[in-house]
C-alpha cells in the first residue's frame, strides 16, 4: 500500500528529527517543556499556535482520485476573566481535489471556514478534567461549488478532557446546522473526535484519534482513524512541533476515500 509506505517514512523523519534537533533539557527547562508538551495536546491550552496541516487522501471514487487538504488552523487564547479564557480556534482549509470519475478535472481553491469559540476555566476542574465549550461558526468561503456548502451554519462545541501521568484523553465535539445561504443542501452534521495520546520524557507524542462526523441528512457516517507521532523541537530559537501519521477510513460513504496520510508543522509561541 503505497501510503502506508509513505506514512512510515514520514514519521520515521519526525522520530529522527527530533533525536538530532535537540538533547533531553534539564532542571528548570526540562519543567517548561514537559508543560509545553502538555499544553499542545490540549485543544484549549492558553498558547498561541499556528498548525499547518497537510491532508492527502487515496483511493476515492471510480477513479481512484487524490485529495490534497492543507488546514491552516490558528490558535489564539484571550483571558477574559480573572478565571476564564477564551479559546479561539479558526480552521481554515485550502483544498486540490482529483475528479472521481474517470477524465474529469482537478478542483482547487478554498474551503470554507470553520471557527470555534471555547469558553474554558483557567484551571482544571477538581477532579482534573478540563472543559470548554461555546458556539461554532461556518462560514461559505469557498472559492468553488464543489469544495463548501454555500451555507452559513452555527452550533454548539464543548471539548473535555484529562491529562495524567504523559497520558491525554477526551472528546471534542461540535454540531453545526446551517441557517442561511444559497446551497441546495442544508448543513445538519455532528462532529466527534475522541483521543488519547502519550507524551514520552523525550516529548515524543503518540496519539490516536478519530474525526468522525455524521451527516444527519444522508444518515452517513465519514469515520478517519488516526494514528500520529508529534516531535516538539526548537529551530534557531522558534519552538514548533512535527507531526506525521496514517489515516484509514473504518467508516465512510458510497465512493469516499479508502487512507490517506497527514504530515503537520505547528509553530508555538508561549507566552
Amino acid at each position: 500500500m503505497p501510503s502506508f509506505r509513505i506514512a512510515s517514512s514520514l514519521l520515521c523523519l519526525v522520530l529522527s528529527t527530533g533525536a538530532f534537533a535537540q538533547d533531553t533539557p534539564s532542571g528548570d527547562q526540562a519543567a517548561n517543556a514537559a508543560d509545553l508538551a502538555k499544553k499542545l495536546n490540549n485543544p484549549v491550552a492558553a498558547l498561541v499556535s499556528v498548525p499547518f496541516q497537510s491532508n492527502w487522501d487515496f483511493g476515492i471514487g471510480e477513479a481512484g482520485a487524490q485529495r490534497y487538504l492543507l488546514n491552516v488552523q490558528p490558535v489564539v487564547p484571550v483571558s477574559i476573566s480573572g478565571d476564564l479564557n477564551l479559546i479561539l480556534r479558526t480552521i481554515v482549509p485550502f483544498v486540490s481535489a482529483q475528479s472521481p470519475v474517470p477524465g474529469g478535472s482537478t478542483t482547487s481553491g478554498l474551503g470554507d471556514i470553520v471557527q470555534s469559540f471555547f469558553i474554558s476555566p483557567k484551571e482544571p476542574t477538581k477532579g482534573g478534567w478540563i472543559v470548554g465549550a461555546g458556539p461554532v461558526l461556518l462560514y461559505p468561503t469557498a472559492t468553488e461549488r464543489t469544495l463548501g456548502s454555500g451555507m452559513w451554519g452555527a452550533g454548539p462545541t464543548a471539548v473535555v478532557l484529562k491529562q495524567e501521568n504523559g497520558f491525554t484523553y477526551g472528546l471534542l465535539a461540535n454540531q453545526i446546522w446551517s441557517f442561511a445561504g444559497w446551497g441546495t443542501t442544508n448543513v445538519n452534521a455532528i462532529f466527534l473526535q475522541p483521543f488519547v495520546a502519550f507524551t514520552t520524557k523525550k516529548f515524543t507524542t503518540f496519539g490516536l484519534n478519530t474525526e468522525s462526523t455524521y451527516d444527519w441528512n444522508a444518515s452517513q457516517w465519514t469515520v478517519p482513524v488516526n494514528l500520529s507521532i508529534t516531535q516538539m523541537l526548537k529551530v534557531k530559537g522558534q519552538i514548533l512541533s512535527l507531526q506525521a501519521g496514517y489515516k484509514y477510513y473504518a467508516e465512510k460513504p458510497a465512493g469516499g476515500p479508502r487512507d490517506g496520510f497527514r504530515f503537520a508543522i505547528t509553530l508555538v509561541f508561549p507566552r
